[in-house]
């Protein structure tokens, strides 16, 4: 099982459409696990999300191990990490949805709800949207321009501006991307996002730290 993708499942995620975009996208084993054991021998690891802030969080500190195991194999032994939706927010020091709650603090930063700056502006922002990197997105050539689909009413805002690895606009910039060394979270979702999203998963698993 050292060879596993972890795709964690902490009853938060579209797991399936998440482990059937990554099997199309060349992998070879994806391990849809709720086991801190098995996360602590996997050699890139997916944390999906879909919901609340808090119902995410709660979900997955609530698996015994599971936040140790991730800071193990991700902060210390430095595996590829990729974020999906509110996996990527996750990454943030807290959200603000449903009142505050910690995040696990990877990088920086908070999750807030999108402001409505023009009345035409629809929240949730839903449907595809450019992907733009920004000059400092890293030189691991992970992400790409394009466009994604994206759903959400809450965007991560990180303190430090290099953490943020791409931008989309719906009624003024929203971060599409956030990268550190081997994390990387996207806010589209590459499982819905066609050819752009398989082919981000498949740099992905070809991603060498």
């Amino acid at each position: 099982m050292a060879e596993a993708i972890a795709l964690i499942d902490y009853g938060a995620g579209n797991l399936h459409s998440v482990h059937n975009a990554l099997m199309a996208a060349g992998a070879e084993h994806v391990a849809v696990t709720a086991d801190p054991d098995l996360v602590l021998g996997a050699r890139r690891i997916v944390l999906p999300g879909v919901g609340s802030f808090r119902a995410c969080y709660e979900g997955l500190t609530g698996i015994p191990g599971m936040v140790e195991a991730l800071e193990e194999r991700v902060l210390k032994k430095g595996v590829p990490f990729l974020g999906i939706c509110v996996g990527m927010q996750l990454l943030a020091t807290r959200g603000l949805e449903f009142g505050e709650t910690p995040g696990l603090g990877w990088i920086e930063g908070e999750v807030k709800l999108i402001e409505r700056t023009d009345p035409e502006i629809k929240v949730p922002h839903m449907g595809w949207n450019d992907v733009r990197l920004t000059p400092h997105h890293g030189d691991h050539d992970l992400l790409e321009e394009g466009e994604a689909y994206f759903l959400h009413s809450y965007h991560f805002q990180p303190d430090d501006g290099l953490d943020i690895a791409a931008m989309t606009d719906h009624g003024g910039g929203l971060v599409a991307a956030v990268a550190r060394n081997n994390i990387v979270g996207v806010q589209f979702h590459p499982e819905k996002s066609q050819r752009f999203g398989l082919d981000l998963l498949a740099r992905f698993l070809e991603w060498k730290i």
